[in-house]
């Protein structure tokens, strides 16, 4: 996608160094464009836990890359395989919710389980991140294209008529390579010239709507509004909103929905008000083990600084300010969960579906067992 009219995917490896691979510093957006140097598996745990990258399919190519760094800078102090297994327990610690973290970690286990030369070992496992990163491309790419007939029909029916579509947090391409997932059809639809208006919740605490969501749609000259949290039930109320799409962090086998706190809230308004709900994401984000994520759903609990202070910028740098009695307690849970009875669908790589184990299933019979 576009930044300043130049093409970037989210992390990349550095053209003249090996042992370092280069990200968007998300923390920074959208007020300053740095890239972060990442040179060791600690750096990349870091880079995912302190969310200089985030949204679950980036934080698993980025620890894909991290398990590069650490056979990069293997010493040999211990055996290769027991190194190997400590750095992926390791990265794994990082952010507890999405799904994509482990399963990328443990693939690339697996996958680099059968070597004993390390240099081996280090260059498959470039390989295998490189590869990764790709399948994570085309994913997104395959979402936009099944996203973009939901967005077609609307438009069709509503005679020319602009499209309006209500998006959560971000699940845009800063969260993924390119495309987004959420955002691939409406990136899609905007490339056919079909008229949009986005509707982007802020996203407290964080802001990852206003910061990131709103950025990315602006580089592409998308119309948008940047909207409070509590805005969306009165713009459904009022016929204003005509989809939602909101991206995933992991979605259990029964269809259960994890992303981004404040997501259940908008597809209960969804439903009272009859507008469809549809949650994009990438086959990575399913966990084909996790029969019942009411029950079984890990929720992260983030540092009570997210909620004390805001950040926003003076005009020469980024500032944090208190907003709320320094002594208070603060509750800072990071996801919710969406029954899938609210989810009217799931937008994935192979289709779209029912929220359900039948409706997964169907799309991805090869994981029944």
């Amino acid at each position: 996608m576009k930044i300043n009219d130049c093409s970037y995917t989210t992390i990349w490896m550095h053209p003249d160094d090996p042992g370092c691979v280069q990200v968007i510093d998300q923390r920074k957006l959208p007020f300053e464009f740095k890239i972060l140097n990442l040179r060791s598996v600690e750096e990349a745990y870091f880079a995912i836990h302190d969310m200089a990258v985030r949204g679950a399919p980036l934080i698993g190519i980025t620890a894909a890359y991290g398990i590069y760094l650490s056979l990069y800078n293997y010493l040999g102090h211990q055996p290769l395989q027991e190194y190997l297994v400590r750095q992926a327990d390791f990265l794994k610690l990082a952010r507890p919710t999405a799904v994509n973290l482990a399963y990328i970690v443990d693939k690339m286990a697996e996958m680099l389980s059968g070597f004993e030369d390390a240099e081996m070992a280090k260059n498959e496992a470039l390989r295998l991140a490189e590869q990764f990163k790709q399948e994570d491309i085309d994913a997104c790419e395959q979402i936009g294209k099944n996203g973009l007939a939901l967005i077609e029909e609307i438009y069709e029916r509503k005679g020319g008529m602009p499209v309006n579509i209500l998006t959560h947090c971000n699940a845009g391409w800063l969260a993924c390579i390119d495309w987004g997932t959420a955002t691939a059809p409406i990136f899609m639809a905007h490339k056919k010239d079909i008229p949009l208006h986005i509707w982007v919740d802020e996203t407290r605490p964080r802001n990852q709507g206003a910061r990131l969501t709103a950025w990315e749609l602006l580089q592409e000259g998308i119309s948008h509004s940047v909207i409070p949290d509590n805005t969306g039930g009165y713009l459904m109320q009022h016929d204003m909103v005509d989809l939602v799409i909101v991206g995933s962090d992991r979605t259990a086998l029964n269809g259960d929905v994890a992303n981004k706190i404040g997501t259940y809230l908008k597809a209960l308004a969804a439903q009272d008000n009859k507008v469809p709900f549809y949650v994009a994401l990438p086959s990575s984000s399913i966990d084909f083990e996790m029969k019942d994520g009411l029950k079984e759903m890990p929720i992260e609990e983030r540092d009570a600084e997210e909620v004390r202070y805001v950040e926003g910028w003076d005009g020469k740098r980024i500032k944090s300010l208190l907003l709320m009695p320094e002594k208070s307690p603060v509750a800072n849970y990071g996801f919710d969960v969406t029954p899938a009875r609210l989810v009217t669908g799931l937008i994935t790589e192979r289709g779209i579906c029912e929220a359900s184990k039948e409706g997964i299933l169907h799309l991805f019979p090869e994981r029944e067992q």
